[in-house]
């Protein structure tokens, strides 16, 4: 008799995305202790030493409630046969509110303790409802293509293998195999947003809609991807052609309103910059202008972000502005990005640069 079904769905899950791993490669799980990355750190388990591969778990302890030292120390000792087991303790500071700075802080605990124990993919327990949940909290901001393309499978050093799996599967996965979930309080906790999604609104569209809702937000996700990839493609082969990175720093305070910048050339009397700037980037303006906008935008966002503008605080309303540049030119000035990175046009160029004040 072969095991439960939401055994076998998620062992095969997690059995397909280490699929390409070679025999002794470390993999760790990150686990909270719900039922989400309870179930996953479990099939890693058992799929990971029939592979040939080494598993091991990592729980973060954020100290944002009472007994989370104790919580920690509970999933490591859990016999998930899983070797190196280890609790990272982090600070989570204010940046972008409680949720963004909780994840920032997880993220950077996890890729040091990855790297410092030389494993080759981490995974991460995102299911079909999380992708559903972060699919609904981004379209309510205005979100383009490749945000509403929602968490990818694999990015970097991590892996999500239940993303095609919803979250009942998981909760009757731990049951099947008698592992008890740690029910955080922070995911009942209505002050956060993806709390409101998970406990109110996707609730309310399913009764009102129907079922399947999250399913369907889950292949949104997946279509949206595709098309971002391929605008991403055709942005990368543009960046190419169009893009000059000048040889040193700059700022656009040094750049002399009168100094002729040529498509495809870099001025020689441009000075550079101060240690810390970023680069300065020039796009070619006649490569840019006759492209979709949703081409032409891809790039403005790369050059902005090469430039040294932060990408979490580079917004659309950022590069519309850029855009206009381009597409409305009547001789502004210098466009304010992000991160004090500015956007300048000058003679057939648009120049990204630091914003800095020249030295007298």
């Amino acid at each position: 008799m072969g095991p439960h079904p939401a055994v076998a769905d998620v062992r095969r899950a997690v059995r397909l995305a280490l699929a390409d791993l070679e025999p002794g490669d470390l993999v760790l799980a990150a686990c909270s202790g719900g039922a989400d990355s309870l179930a996953l750190a479990a099939a890693l388990g058992f799929v990971a030493p029939r592979a040939g591969l080494r598993a091991g778990l990592l729980t973060v302890d954020h100290g944002l409630q009472e007994g989370s030292e104790r919580q920690a120390a509970e999933v490591v000792r859990l016999p998930l046969g899983l070797d190196p087991a280890e609790v990272l303790t982090v600070e989570v500071g204010t940046a972008g509110g409680p949720e963004n700075a909780a994840r920032q802080a997880r993220y950077a605990a996890l890729a040091e303790a990855a790297d410092r124990l030389g494993a080759v993919a981490v995974l991460l327990g995102h299911t079909r409802d999380d992708q559903a949940e972060t699919v609904l909290m981004r379209l309510s901001r205005g979100s383009g293509t490749r945000s509403l393309a929602g968490m990818p499978a694999r990015t970097g050093v991590y892996r999500r293998p239940l993303l095609e799996l919803g979250r009942a599967t998981t909760v009757a996965a731990c049951a099947a195999l008698g592992l008890v979930p740690w029910e955080d309080p922070h995911n009942l906790d209505p002050r956060y947003t993806r709390v409101r999604v998970r406990e109110r609104l996707l609730p309310a569209l399913e009764e009102e809609l129907g079922p399947g809702v999250a399913e369907a937000l889950a292949r949104t996700a997946s279509l949206c991807r595709d098309d971002a990839d391929a605008l991403d493609a055709w942005a990368d082969a543009v960046y190419a052609r169009a893009a000059v990175t000048a040889g040193g720093d700059c700022a656009l305070s040094d750049i002399p309103g009168d100094v002729p910048i040529i498509p495809g050339a870099v001025p020689s009397d441009v000075p550079g910059g101060a240690p810390g700037d970023g680069p300065t980037v020039t796009l070619a303006v006649p490569e840019l202008e006759t492209l979709p906008p949703a081409v032409r935008r891809r790039v403005l966002r790369r050059a902005a972000i090469t430039a040294g503008a932060p990408p979490g605080t580079l917004s659309a309303a950022h590069i519309l502005q850029v855009d206009r540049l381009i597409t409305g030119w009547r001789g502004q000035r210098r466009v304010e990005v992000a991160g004090g990175v500015g956007a300048l046009r000058r003679y057939g160029t648009l120049i990204f640069a630091a914003t800095r004040t020249a030295a007298p």
